[in-house]
């Protein structure tokens, strides 16, 4: 039976950082818009940094549909999985902001992740504040074996300097703009602090 929660306690913030993937939704406000669900799975890449915040890190590769609609009107769920373990469905429902490379807060924000999950690619951190926390059964959730994280994308990105990021990031479809045609990352994309 589910149970809706007040905070993120420290035996959901074990869960939640015991998972290796986490799911992203947002949809625009347009009736006939995108609905966006994406899955994120880089070790140490999302944090809980208080009992309703949580922060994780967003890389270039594909579109900027979430960075969009949150840019738009913040609406943001976040979902783990056990796939392990006892069977357990957890959602976050909350209101997210990016907070992209230019802004004062980021370099603060990438002390809270370890830092081998930072790396190439970064675009933004996004802030989510928890509305509402709920878990539900799992008993639907088959097992999956964990082995390891794909290094593909830390590879591909990894030999590429910040300039040839930054261009990459311009010449690519439904990144400066989302497939509704809001704004999404700002371009042109500002270095990385150092």
């Amino acid at each position: 039976m589910g149970k809706t929660y007040e905070h993120i306690d420290d035996r959901l913030r074990k869960f939640i950082e015991s998972q290796p993937v986490f799911f992203t939704a947002t949809a625009p406000l347009a009736a006939d818009g995108h609905v966006n669900v994406s899955p994120k799975g880089r070790s140490g890449t999302l944090v809980v940094l208080d009992e309703l915040t949580l922060a994780y890190l967003d890389f270039g590769g594909s579109t900027a549909e979430t960075l969009a609609h949150l840019r738009e009107n913040g609406r943001i769920t976040l979902m783990w999985c056990a796939f392990e373990g006892p069977p357990t469905v957890l959602r976050v429902h909350g209101r997210g902001e990016p907070v992209f490379r230019d802004d004062p807060r980021f370099a603060g924000l990438l002390g809270h992740f370890r830092p081998e999950a930072d790396g190439a690619g970064l675009r933004a951190v996004v802030l989510v504040t928890a509305e509402r926390v709920s878990d539900s059964c799992g008993f639907a959730v088959p097992y999956l074996d964990y082995r390891s994280d794909r290094e593909l994308h830390a590879q591909h990105f990894g030999r590429k300097s910040d300039e040839e990021f930054r261009a990459y990031c311009e010449g690519k479809p439904y990144v400066g703009t989302s497939l509704d045609g809001l704004p999404a990352l700002p371009m042109p994309l500002p270095p990385r602090p150092v």
